[in-house]
């Protein structure tokens, strides 16, 4: 577990204390959305990277990771779908593409630094370019995985211009199809943006009680939930009107717990699409794939600790600028926002805590720091 004190609201991030503790839809989804696993076509249908294009990627090979002996003994030489459906495991998914693929490896990587049992975590990687298939197995050769293709024309045709390009990018709404995606015997799962490193252990977080909601967030009510919407949205009943009844809050859809089984059940991905709709007629918000989700969860939401997302390490949307750490005990460091911290830290150009993602950066040739169980 990692823990980050605040002396002072006048110090900033460079004062602060780290104790690491290393022991710790006019196409059916089915059609738009497959496993790369399942259907080897897609190898020839996908946009995939050239050879030269991949090579311009060198990650090194993490080290080795074990379960701890309390975890038990895990059979590895089981069937594909009976290690997926696995009960004990912990599913994690989170996307994969070029622009932010250094950051999903290092994502990965810091998971498996902190967990006690890291050979029950399943991650499943959703992508639109199968080639990268190839990066993951050669930097974590015993990460236990799936790729899932999702077709950018299928989502695109949904998706309206937003304050950035980065959010427009198909793969930010890959969340939406997740029940879709995976087999229908992952139950759960936690979704996680690329952009993050988790220094506690996920297992923590996968434990967290949903209740009777079908997604759990770390909840922002003091944020002015006015913003998220235009003054269309605000002004027009037949909109506004979604909130009657609810107390909604802001939550960040970069770190989620999401109950599949009431996913599907109650057609989720259909209330999230239609809200899509509605908005490449009407223009009720201007952030990309945020929106539709607080429109149909806001006010419905399982609350868990806010240590699972210290988000806004990136900035704002424009500018990208330096933030602090929000005060009390930290599992999760997220840079939403443009700033990312692989872009700053090679530009020489890095805020403090950018200095915390380096470690679970596999890119390159520097030494790890840390290391497994």
């Amino acid at each position: 577990m990692i823990w980050i004190v605040k002396f002072s609201g006048l110090f900033s991030a460079a004062m602060l204390t780290i104790v690491l503790f290393p022991s710790l839809q006019s196409f059916p989804p089915a059609e738009a959305i497959r496993s790369s696993h399942l259907d080897s076509y897609l190898r020839l249908k996908g946009q995939n990277l050239s050879v030269d294009s991949l090579n311009r990627f060198s990650f090194r090979k993490a080290s080795p990771f074990r379960n701890a002996d309390e975890c038990g003994n895990r059979n590895l030489e089981i069937s594909e779908q009976m290690r997926v459906c696995d009960p004990s495991l912990v599913h994690v998914a989170i996307t994969l593409d070029v622009e932010y693929l250094r950051g999903s490896i290092a994502a990965v990587h810091s998971i498996l630094q902190h967990s006690l049992c890291p050979e029950s975590i399943f991650f499943h990687f959703l992508v639109s370019d199968t080639s990268l298939e190839t990066l993951v197995k050669s930097s974590l050769p015993q990460l236990r995985f799936k790729v899932y293709y999702v077709d950018p024309e299928m989502v695109r045709r949904l998706i309206s211009s937003s304050v950035r390009q980065a959010l427009e990018q198909p793969l930010n709404y890959a969340r939406n199809y997740l029940a879709d995606l995976l087999e229908p015997c992952v139950g759960r799962v936690i979704y996680l943006d690329s952009d993050l490193v988790v220094v506690d252990d996920i297992s923590k977080l996968w434990n967290t009680s949903l209740g009777s909601r079908t997604i759990g967030a770390p909840e922002y009510c003091h944020a002015n939930f006015r913003k998220y919407f235009t003054e269309k949205f605000w002004s027009d009943e037949r909109f506004s009107g979604t909130f009657s009844g609810r107390r909604p809050c802001y939550f960040n859809t970069g770190v989620m717990v999401m109950d599949l089984v009431k996913w599907r059940r109650l057609g989720y991905r259909k209330r999230i699409e239609r809200w899509m709709e509605i908005q490449k007629s009407d223009r009720i918000y201007e952030l990309g794939s945020l929106p539709p989700f607080l429109l149909v969860f806001a006010g419905h939401v399982a609350p868990i600790e806010h240590r699972w997302n210290q988000h806004g390490l990136g900035g704002d949307n424009v500018r990208g600028s330096c933030r602090d750490l929000h005060p009390g005990p930290v599992s999760l460091l997220h840079w939403s926002g443009s700033g990312k911290p692989w872009l700053r830290l090679d530009s020489k150009r890095p805020c403090p805590l950018d200095t915390l993602w380096a470690p679970y950066d596999l890119y390159g040739h520097s030494p790890v720091q840390g290391h497994y169980r």
